[in-house]
């Protein structure tokens, strides 16, 4: 079982990498094995809505982004890591998520998925709401900790005084892993669940 775990801040080695550096010891300690990408210091532009991806499968622009599709089809689960900017995550990994998430057709259900957010002060429920929607429309599960996943620092390595939002990361991992294991034995005895066709509906005529 693996975990592709993406840092999206600019800061290779700022709190965003501290919450997803505690999340990992416990990934180990459960025998999960992990991967970090660090994507934020890297130009990624964002969608064109070129269609492309839809006869390719993989997005047009052929950066960091369909590496990650191709570590992401390989995964049991993927965390996403982010500072909060405006109350928002950071413009960079908003913009690999919308490209990976789209142009990666694979199928992406019963993958678990979650979210981290890292900021000064606010803003981290804001960014925690916008990552996870990736994973609720893709029907993944989302796991959950002991509150909304987020630490506190400002300079890097601030976040390592936040004794609660570490606890948290450790909480969020062991949760992760529990689930993921449990949807493995599942899927090996049952499968997936039951597909139907997506149906589309436009509200403008």
């Amino acid at each position: 079982m693996k975990v592709l775990m993406i840092n999206g801040s600019p800061r290779q080695n700022g709190n965003t990498a501290l919450a997803l550096a505690e999340m990992e010891k416990v990934f180990r300690e459960e025998g999960i094995e992990t991967e970090i990408v660090h994507i934020g210091n890297m130009d990624i532009r964002g969608c064109i809505a070129c269609g492309s991806c839809s006869k390719t499968g993989r997005c047009v622009f052929n950066d960091i982004v369909n590496e990650l599709s191709s570590k992401f089809e390989q995964s049991d689960g993927l965390v996403v890591g982010a500072p909060v900017y405006y109350g928002s995550a950071n413009a960079t990994l908003i913009a690999a998520l919308q490209r990976m998430f789209y142009s990666g057709r694979f199928d992406k259900t019963i993958k678990v998925g979650a979210a981290v957010a890292s900021a000064r002060r606010g803003g981290l429920t804001a960014a925690f709401d916008e990552m996870n929607k990736f994973f609720t429309i893709s029907g993944m599960p989302v796991a959950s900790g002991q509150y909304w996943n987020g630490i506190h620092g400002a300079a890097p390595g601030e976040g390592a005084q936040d004794i609660e939002g570490l606890q948290m990361m450790r909480t969020l991992a062991r949760n992760m892993s529990y689930l993921i294991k449990a949807i493995a034995a599942e899927k090996d005895k049952n499968g997936l669940p039951q597909k139907e066709s997506k149906t589309f509906t436009n509200f403008i005529r």
